[in-house]
């Protein structure tokens, strides 16, 4: 069995270079908005969305790299968009992302909004190039309105008020939670799942994006900025709806680690050949960045 880490350093490798291949080069005019992709693309990113599609759909039996690797790419590119447009001034105003300045601290806020924009669309174009309107179809569902979007939007509207564990659920499961389980379901669907098998890597996936998010609000209280690569302690300052503000750290980290349990048990039904994928989400919640 490979050790997690140097399983997601092999697989980040490949996605690097793929998505090195996919992004318009810098000196492509106009050249700022090509530089302003790749800045944000292209550094330190964990890949782990692009990792969790490639672990699935070799996981069920998937061969070759085409079409899976086009898909995994546009996962990225739509993640990284989301940061690019969360760290803006009209949104979390954050000053530091993967260890460097945000965009529009690098560049500027329209070039930043241009640059989001541009990700979205190249990971349409690469999803689409596979030929496969379902996975689409799949993507934008899970990043819209009723996906990544809405959850950015009760966000924002809890934001200094009184929330309750349904927001939070929501927030978490919709904001975070929906591109990763859209990650699993695509290698997944590209590998030829039956039902069950989908069915059961859904859930994974719904539980993992879950512990994914809170961990990530246990860092935003308890990391180190040079580690995280990005500011901390900005949820609290916001008051913004997360499981330490409602449950406090320590039932936190519980609710996180039975997150991770119950993905795991998701999984039971695949055998021992889905130790990856368990190994990814032990990953989770051990993670300190």
């Amino acid at each position: 069995m490979m050790d997690v880490k140097q399983y997601l350093l092999k697989k980040k490798k490949v996605i690097d270079e793929a998505l090195d291949c996919f992004l318009p080069q810098p000196d492509v005019y106009p050249c700022s908005i090509h530089q302003a992709m790749r800045y944000s693309v292209m550094g330190t990113g964990k890949r782990f969305r692009p990792i969790l599609t490639v672990a699935t759909f070799e996981l069920l039996g998937g061969e070759g790299d085409g079409d899976i690797l086009r898909a995994a790419c546009a996962l990225e590119l739509i993640h990284t968009y989301s940061l690019i447009h969360d760290d803006l001034p009209c949104m979390d105003d954050d000053a530091w992302r993967r260890g460097k300045p945000t965009l529009h601290k690098a560049f500027d806020e329209s070039i930043a909004v241009l640059a989001g924009d541009a990700l979205s669309a190249l990971a349409f174009e690469l999803l689409a190039s596979t030929g496969r309107s379902d996975i689409i179809h799949e993507v934008a569902k899970a990043i819209g309105a009723q996906g990544m979007v809405g959850g950015q939007v009760v966000d924002i509207e809890t934001e200094g008020k009184p929330f309750s564990s349904k927001d939070v659920e929501y927030i978490h499961s919709q904001k975070t939670g929906a591109l990763i389980t859209v990650a699993a379901r695509i290698g997944a669907i590209l590998a030829g799942a039956g039902i069950q098998e989908l069915t059961s890597v859904t859930r994974f996936g719904k539980d993992l994006g879950l512990a994914f998010q809170i961990v990530d609000d246990i860092l935003n209280l308890e990391g180190e900025t040079d580690t995280l690569g990005k500011s901390t302690g900005t949820d609290e300052k916001k008051k913004k709806a997360t499981y330490p503000a409602l449950f406090g750290l320590e039932h936190s980290r519980l609710e996180a680690q039975r997150f991770i349990e119950k993905a795991k048990k998701e999984l039971d039904m695949l055998g021992t050949s889905a130790y990856i994928l368990k190994a990814l989400a032990d990953f989770v919640i051990q993670r300190t960045r």
